[in-house]
C-alpha cells in the first residue's frame, strides 16, 4: 500500500508511476486519497479541540461546586454532555474518513520503479539479457506431454479422475526427479545464505492482504469458506508474513528467506495450448526467496537475486534470457520486476519459470514491517523482494522436451547426485 506521505509529497511521481502501470484514473483516484486524508485530518481537529473545551469545562465544575453554584455546575455538565455527543459524531465520521480511505488505497498498486519500460503487454517487455545455446532437435521430437506419455512419467488423465485438469501425478523417476530438484534448489539458497524455514501451505486473510493477494480481483485464490483460510499461490505469503508487524534492527538487515511449498493458483480464465501438460497447473511445487531490506540497499538485493536464478539456469544447462517488465505487464504489488523465461525447444516458444521483484515498501506498509536505524534509532519501513527459484512444472517441461533422445531423456549432470539416475526412460524404478 502506498504512504500518504509518499503520496503527498511526491504526487507527481505517484501519478506518473501509476499511469505507467496503465491504473486508470491515476490522478483522480489519489486526488481523492488526498481529499479524504485532508477530512480525517479535519475531523481530528475537530475532536481533539472539542475534548480540549470538555477538559476545560469539567475543571470548572470542580471549582463551581466548591463554590456552592450548584446550579451553574449543572449547567456546566449538561454542556459537557452536549460535547461529549458531538465527540461521538465526530469519531464517527473521523472513522468514516479513514476507512473509505484505507478502502480506496488498498485498490491502487503499487507505482513503476523509474527503471520499468514504457508498454502495454508482454510484447512490450524488454529482453535484458540471454544465456545457454538452444538445442536442435530432430523433426519427430515431442512435446513433453508426449514424452511423459511415451515413457510413463506422469499421468495427466490419472489427475483429472481425482482431482480434476491441472493436478498430474508424478511417477516414479519423474517424483524422484521432482523431490531432486527441489532438494537442488534448497541447497543452492542455502550457499547464498538463505535460512529455510517450512511454512503452512494456508493462510488467514491479514496475511493475504500484507503481501497484496486480497482483495483478490481476479479470483485466482482457493478460498476455504468455512475456516475464512486460504491455500497459498506462493511461499512468498506466508514468509514475508513472518515479519509482519515487527520492529527489526537494521544491523540484521538484509534477512534472507527460502521455502519450498505447493502453490495453489486457480487459474481462471487460463485456455488453449498455453495451459497443456506441465505449461500451466492448479498445484505444483516451487522454492522461494524473500529478502527484507533497508530502502538504501534494497536494488542490490535485487541484483544478488537476480544473479542465484541466472546461476540456476546456468547450472541446469538450459536456453533463458531474462526480461524487464513493462508497467502494463507488471503485477499489481511489483515495483520493478525481472522474468526468467527457459527456452521449450519442441514448443518453440518460451516458458517463464521465475519472476524476481522489489515491492519497495509497498508491501512493509501493509505489513507493518519496519526496521530501527542504527544511527539515530529512527523507525522506517522496510523493502521486501521475493523471485521464484525455481518454480518446477516449466523447468521439467523444459528439461524433457530439450534432453530428449531415442532411449529417453537426459537428466542435467547437476542434478544426478540427487536423483540417483541419469535417464528418465521407460525404466521407472
Amino acid at each position: 500500500m502506498l504512504t500518504l506521505k509518499l503520496i503527498g509529497e511526491e504526487t507527481e511521481r505517484v501519478v506518473k508511476g501509476l499511469e505507467k502501470k496503465h491504473f486508470p484514473d491515476a490522478r483522480a483516484t489519489i486526488d481523492k486519497v488526498l481529499e479524504l486524508d485532508k477530512t480525517r485530518r479535519e475531523y481530528q481537529q475537530k475532536l481533539d479541540a472539542n475534548k480540549q473545551k470538555q477538559n476545560q469545562l469539567s475543571k470548572q465544575i470542580g471549582a463551581l461546586m466548591k463554590e456552592g453554584k450548584r446550579s451553574e455546575a449543572e449547567d456546566v455538565k449538561n454542556s459537557v454532555g452536549t460535547l461529549k455527543q458531538v465527540d461521538k459524531e465526530l469519531q464517527q465520521s473521523m472513522e468514516k474518513a479513514q476507512n473509505d480511505m484505507t478502502a480506496l488505497l488498498l485498490t491502487i498498486p503499487n507505482i513503476a520503479s523509474e527503471q520499468v519500460p514504457e508498454g502495454r503487454d508482454a510484447a512490450d517487455n524488454v529482453v535484458v539479457k540471454e544465456g545457454g545455446v538452444k538445442p536442435k532437435l530432430p523433426a519427430d521430437a515431442l512435446c513433453h506431454w508426449d514424452l511423459c506419455k511415451k515413457f510413463n512419467l506422469v499421468d495427466f488423465d490419472l489427475g483429472v479422475k481425482i482431482t480434476g485438469a491441472g493436478f498430474p501425478i508424478y511417477i516414479g523417476k519423474m517424483a524422484r526427479l521432482q523431490r531432486a530438484l527441489e532438494a537442488f534448489f534448497l541447497d543452492e539458497a542455502r550457499k547464498s545464505g538463505y535460512l529455510e524455514v517450512q511454512p503452512p501451505l494456508v493462510v488467514n486473510q491479514a496475511s493475504g492482504l500484507g503481501t497484496g493477494q486480497l482483495p483478490d480481483k481476479e479470483g485466482q485464490m482457493y478460498h476455504a469458506e468455512l475456516d475464512d483460510l486460504y491455500l497459498i499461490p506462493t511461499a512468498e505469503v506466508p514468509v514475508t508474513n513472518i515479519f509482519r508487524d515487527e520492529i527489526l534492527d537494521e544491523q540484521d538487515l538484509p534477512i534472507k528467506r527460502c521455502a519450498y511449498s505447493s502453490c495453489f493458483r486457480r487459474e481462471a480464465g487460463s485456455y488453449g495450448k498455453d495451459v497443456r501438460g506441465l505449461n500451466r497447473l492448479h498445484q505444483f511445487d516451487k522454492v522461494e526467496l524473500v529478502r527484507i531490506d533497508t530502502p538504501q540497499h534494497s536494488y542490490e538485493s535485487l541484483r544478488e537475486m537476480l544473479e542465484h536464478v541466472e546461476g540456476l539456469c546456468q547450472k541446469l544447462e538450459l536456453p533463458y534470457h531474462i526480461l524487464r517488465l513493462c508497467g502494463g505487464d507488471m503485477s499489481f504489488t511489483s515495483a520493478l520486476c525481472y522474468d526468467f523465461e527457459l527456452w521449450s525447444a519442441a514448443q518453440e516458444r518460451w516458458l517463464e519459470i521465475s519472476s524476481v521483484s522489489n515491492f519497495e515498501s509497498y508491501q512493509a506498509n501493509r505489513l507493518h514491517c519496519r526496521y530501527r536505524r542504527t544511527a539515530d534509532k529512527k523507525i522506517e519501513l522496510c523493502h521486501t523482494l521475493n523471485g521464484s527459484a525455481l518454480a518446477l512444472p516449466r523447468v521439467v517441461a523444459t528439461i524433457v522436451e530439450n534432453n530428449q533422445t531415442p532411449e529417453g531423456i537426459r537428466v542435467p549432470e547437476v542434478l544426478v547426485p540427487y536423483c540417483g539416475f541419469e535417464m528418465l526412460d521407460g525404466n521407472n524404478f
